[in-house]
């Protein structure tokens, strides 16, 4: 195994590199350096291409594709961007995307397939490993983009995330809105229904709403794709697919810690075995470790109980991890891996057991993605 994090941070990408022991770690030069990289993933299917998501300060949002692990880059021809609106009377709006915020790889059945997710909400497909985008029109115009969409909602503006593709299945798809909800397709993205029932909406007036939920990520399981579990704005979730309701799996985690955090991370080889990294949610929303005292929590039975796992880590750390920055690998044991808003990545090679600080001093961190190149 070629093992490699891809960073991307605010002014940049860095990719880190370890020894057989995973113990020490060297990284590149930068890549597009002080531009903004939301998300680097490397296609799993050729274990060459990697695709980039950056903002180019003056030059705007694109595309980028490296088949030799960052040493040269193309350009999309033609990034995701939505069609031109001339006529606002004629009831559409004009919208661009400010930047491509996520990037799926598509089914093994389909080289070459990738999804993307934009800011603000939009979702589009490339058939040629990113060199060009078209939006998938079932999403893009569906009714949840039209009078549903609720706008900027977060402080850096509307998420659409967590593209899902079922493993089984190249036409079952789930997505994440912020602010908007999750949402599922079984016809490749041409329909979509709400999947959000049992999850919490405290930052709305009591009731029940299909739409207007704030996931921060949700993944499946690679082993039983029908398992799924979400870290919402408000709580821990986890469900049992063809079940169409959520259970609040947060509610375990201690009382003074709470269940509000970014990213969510599953053991690839342990259906029930989970990792999360709360964060202060409450009051202004801080956004830095609860009490300033950062830790993973993990489940080994699905969310009925959590541990703590903060060896190693700083005793007092005024950080926050975001949704895209905490990854795991598929060694034995294995390796998690966080990057955080202090420009720090933190490393632990036993399942959480304990965690080192493997890079310091790095930009803002925007994502951290495990890479097998080949």
């Amino acid at each position: 195994m070629a093992l490699a994090l891809l960073i991307g941070t605010r002014k940049g990408a860095w990719i880190l590199r370890p020894d057989a022991t995973r113990e020490t770690w060297t990284a590149s030069e930068p890549h597009h350096f002080g531009c903004t990289v939301h998300h680097a993933v490397l296609d799993p299917r050729d274990r060459k291409t990697l695709l980039a998501a950056v903002r180019t300060g003056h030059l705007g949002p694109s595309v980028f594709r490296s088949t030799d692990q960052g040493e040269t880059w193309v350009e999309a021809s033609q990034p995701p961007a939505f069609p031109k609106v001339e006529d606002e009377a004629e009831g559409k709006k004009k919208k661009a995307v400010h930047h491509t915020f996520w990037l799926t790889p598509g089914h093994t059945s389909r080289p070459g397939h990738w999804y993307a997710g934009t800011s603000p909400f939009g979702l589009f497909e490339s058939e040629d490993s990113g060199a060009t985008w078209t939006p998938v029109e079932g999403w893009n115009e569906s009714s949840f983009m039209g009078e549903k969409a609720l706008g900027d909602g977060t402080p850096d503006g509307a998420k659409l995330h967590s593209i899902l593709v079922d493993p089984r299945d190249p036409q079952h798809l789930y997505l994440g809105l912020s602010i908007g909800g999750s949402f599922e397709s079984k016809d490749g993205g041409a329909s979509w229904t709400p999947l959000n029932g049992g999850v919490a909406i405290t930052y709305m007036p009591p009731g029940d709403y299909e739409f207007g939920h704030d996931p921060h990520c949700m993944v499946y399981h690679p082993l039983d794709p029908d398992r799924l579990y979400q870290q919402n704005h408000c709580g821990v979730y986890r469900i049992q697919r063809p079940e169409t309701t959520w259970t609040r799996i947060g509610d375990n985690l201690p009382q003074e810690i709470g269940d509000i955090g970014f990213p969510i991370v599953v053991h690839p080889r342990e259906v029930d075995t989970a990792w999360v990294w709360p964060m202060d949610g409450t009051d202004v929303w801080p956004r830095t470790s609860p009490g300033g005292k950062p830790a993973a929590y993990r489940t080994k039975d699905g969310g009925e109980t959590w541990e703590r796992q903060d060896q190693g880590l700083p005793e007092t750390g005024w950080f926050s991890v975001k949704r895209q920055c905490m990854s795991a690998d598929a060694q034995d044991p294995l390796g998690l891996y966080v990057g955080t808003s202090s420009g720090e990545v933190f490393a632990s090679a036993d399942e959480g057991a304990s965690w080192r600080s493997i890079a310091r001093h790095l930009p803002h961190i925007y994502s951290v993605t495990v890479a097998d190149f080949a």
